[in-house]
């Protein structure tokens, strides 16, 4: 199955995900904000690319997005067929296992029109200098590095088609700061830095944004506010909103912050 581009330098908008169909990687895809996106994708008849580092709910998600509630990504294609989509068993903080990830993928897939860098994790609440080593490079390892990893592979294969779209999953709390959660706050800092300085490395006809989430009922929510966190939306009320404006985005939108 080939890759479905748009026309032109990418900046054809795809209004609420009707019209050309694209091809969207998605890390962190078992999970969360993660796993929402994918099947809000699927379910517009887009074809979705997944990684993480849970093999049995990369299974369970292929399966589900397999099945024939999905539509085809092309008219002629088997909604049910196992070769539509691609999950693969990936850990973002390796660089060798993104490399990997991006051979398979031109592979088998194509260039990615859209890639969202959604892989994430936090801290456990705790003063900074009581959060242990491996806890706080855990943090950057998979916030940070995990993001320049999948950029480092990428951005060269988008750049000889000349278009792309990439979404840095970022925060609130990378653009403010709260107590106890200081080295998830660092890394979504520096996600927005990282955004904007590769922005003005990027050539023309592709994109690259910062997206905050907003305050969504997630495992990573739980973690910080414990069971008031059940008073947030869920990722499922989340993802149509946000999988419209990842649609939406254009090579004008290079290097912005935004928020869903």
């Amino acid at each position: 199955m080939t890759t479905a581009t748009l026309g032109g330098a990418m900046n054809i908008v795809n209004r609420g995900g009707g019209g050309a169909q694209r091809t969207v990687l998605i890390t962190g895809v078992s999970r969360g904000l993660g796993r929402a996106l994918a099947l809000e994708m699927a379910k517009r008849g887009h074809t979705v690319i997944g990684c993480s580092r849970s093999q049995d709910k990369l299974d369970s998600l292929h399966s589900e997005l397999s099945s024939s509630a999905f539509p085809a990504a092309q008219p002629d294609s088997n909604p049910s067929s196992p070769d539509r989509h691609l999950f693969m068993n990936v850990d973002v903080r390796s660089n060798s296992s993104v490399e990997e990830l991006a051979r398979a993928v031109v592979e088998k897939k194509g260039v990615p029109d859209i890639i969202v860098n959604n892989a994430g994790t936090i801290n456990r609440n705790n003063r900074l200098w009581e959060v242990p080593v491996e806890e706080f490079d855990t943090v950057i390892d998979i916030n940070v590095k995990g993001i320049a990893n999948m950029l480092r592979h990428f951005i060269p294969l988008m750049i000889e088609r000349k278009q792309g779209i990439i979404v840095n999953m970022s925060s609130g709390w990378g653009r403010s700061a709260a107590a106890q959660v200081a080295p998830y706050c660092a890394s979504k800092w520096a996600v927005e830095g990282l955004t904007r300085s590769v922005a003005k490395e990027l050539p023309s006809g592709m994109a690259i944004v910062a997206l905050n989430p907003g305050v969504i009922n997630t495992d990573m929510l739980t973690s910080c506010f414990g069971s008031s966190s059940s008073l947030y939306q869920t990722p499922e009320s989340w993802a149509p909103k946000a999988t419209t404006m990842i649609l939406n985005l254009t090579i004008a939108d290079n290097g912005a912050s935004l928020s869903v």
